[in-house]
């Protein structure tokens, strides 16, 4: 009878579709709110490296996020905020005190560098369920990794600045392990690797390593002193705020 049970759910398992499995992740659980500080490490394709420090605070599992560049000095005092909507364009503007000015980056401009690194801002927002089809490939191991491993191709309504994505998400803990990425000619863009560390019954974003593969550079994020669930006041997420930085 036991061997039946393990049968049976084993089969239920493999016959999961891709929209299935990106529904559990979508689904999993998140913090109520965020903050950390982040280092951000860019690398050319002679190897000459450029640092940044950055304080983070987000809500809603980072639908809300908003980020003060603290070093260096001459990028001190730029900040980003972001703000995800459900049935319209997300809202992003970045405050560039050198010019005394919001830039606002329209839905148009989702495929543009952050910051001059290897992440675009459509690379820093969540992707919404339904605005991809989603095909489930064959299972790896990667680093000994159990994955299922997801083709991921945007809809038209997605605006995105990519074809596809490959995919490979832990089966036990449902977090990404490594992804790929697709330009608009079909190309291979950028390889993406992921590092989480388990924060009370979450799964926390610890290390990102993308690499744009057309460009040779490449953008190293880590996080520290990263807390959860403290309470973070929504009022924080305005526009007003990009320019009171942290202490």
């Amino acid at each position: 009878m036991k061997n039946i049970i393990l049968i049976f759910s084993m089969n239920v398992l493999f016959s999961q579709t891709g929209y299935e499995i990106a529904k559990m992740v979508d689904e999993k659980p998140t913090p109520e709110d965020m903050s950390n500080r982040t280092k951000m490490v860019l690398t050319n394709s002679k190897g000459k490296s450029r640092t940044n420090e950055m304080v983070s605070k987000s809500t809603g599992g980072n639908e809300k996020q908003i980020i003060w560049f603290m070093e260096p000095k001459d990028d001190r005092g730029v900040a980003f905020l972001k703000i995800e909507h459900k049935e319209k364009d997300d809202e992003m503007r970045m405050w560039l005190p050198a010019f005394k000015k919001v830039r606002r980056i329209s839905s148009k401009k989702k495929g543009d560098s952050f910051m001059g690194s290897d992440m675009s801002y459509e690379d820093l927002s969540n992707r919404e369920l339904n605005e991809n089809e989603y095909k489930r490939l064959e299972d790896e191991t990667v680093n000994g990794i159990e994955c299922y491993v997801l083709e991921i191709i945007p809809k038209k309504e997605a605006k995105s600045s990519y074809t596809k994505h490959i995919s490979w998400i832990a089966k036990d803990g449902l977090y990404g392990v490594q992804e790929e990425s697709y330009d608009k000619r079909g190309d291979l863009l950028k390889k993406k690797e992921y590092k989480f560390q388990k924060v009370k019954n979450y799964y926390i974003i610890d290390r990102v390593f993308v690499q744009d593969v057309q460009k040779q550079h490449s953008t190293e994020v880590t996080f520290t002193d990263v807390q959860v669930d403290t309470g973070i006041d929504n009022s924080i997420f305005q526009e007003k705020n990009l320019k009171r930085m942290p202490r």
